[in-house]
């Protein structure tokens, strides 16, 4: 759970049921202690000889809450659409697709951009996971742009050492400023004194984007970084963790998998 994003009251509530004291603390103050508490419960999980299991567990949480949150998004705008002017049908209808098919497909056109965003930021929020069960003293940063006015700041999502790490479930931009903002990104990065890292776990598929990957790779190289991506991002984080997220996936998904085929 990312405790930074929750609103005061719900972050009041999840404390007390920790039982951490509310009284008079603000936001920041409680969010401290929440990290404190967590860390406190993760450093006795591995001081004990159960790392591995407690990082399962709260993996399997993680990934719990983020299917609960997409369930609810997914079947919010579902009921939005029944509301929605579908006077474009005529169009898919002239181009050879059926009103049926032509309203699942807008469905799904809308699930997948749920799903997409829900799917990144998951598989980030668990690979920050795997390397703070690791590093006690890593996290996420921001750095100042010593090299133009916007953004004022560039963030790391997790400052491990002196590796400025940037974790992507998949990056699929065909913008060729994209390159650009990056390009500076990481001069910033390396400028601050930090060896920039770029870690993306799924290779876009179209030529484009692929494109636009290599060019990235060749940016990060040009700087002294280091860019994984696919079956190398996963050894990364492995290697650098110890732990291996995407067993762990696979573990969590085929329990899903059998929970669903029970139900």
């Amino acid at each position: 759970m990312k405790v930074e994003k929750l609103k005061k009251p719900e972050l009041d509530l999840y404390c007390k049921s920790i039982g951490i004291s509310t009284d008079k603390k603000k936001k920041a103050e409680l969010v401290k202690e929440v990290h404190d508490y967590e860390r406190a419960e993760i450093d006795e999980a591995i001081k004990s000889g159960r790392g591995l299991e407690f990082l399962k567990i709260k993996i399997r949480n993680i990934s719990d809450e983020y299917a609960s949150n997409l369930d609810e998004k997914v079947n919010e705008r579902k009921l939005e659409m029944k509301g929605d002017d579908n006077s474009h049908y005529l169009i898919y209808r002239v181009l050879g697709v059926p009103f049926e098919e032509g309203s699942l497909i807008d469905i799904y056109q809308n699930t997948g951009r749920f799903l997409y965003k829900y799917a990144g930021s998951f598989l980030e929020e668990a690979a920050t996971m795997c390397m703070f069960f690791a590093n006690s003293n890593g996290g996420k940063t921001r750095v100042e742009n010593t090299d133009g006015k916007k953004p004022k700041t560039f963030e790391i999502d997790f400052l491990n050492g002196n590796d400025a790490v940037e974790l992507k479930w998949r990056d699929a931009t065909t913008d060729g400023d994209h390159i650009m903002k990056e390009h500076t990104r990481v001069k910033v990065i390396k400028d601050h004194g930090h060896t920039p890292v770029r870690v993306m776990f799924y290779y876009p598929l179209r030529e484009q984007a692929i494109k636009i990957q290599e060019t990235l790779k060749t940016v990060y190289a040009g700087v002294g970084g280091e860019y994984y991506a696919g079956d190398d991002a996963w050894d990364y984080l492995k290697k650098v963790s110890g732990y291996d997220l995407k067993a762990i996936l696979t573990e969590i998904a085929d329990a899903k998998d059998a929970e669903s085929s029970n139900d």
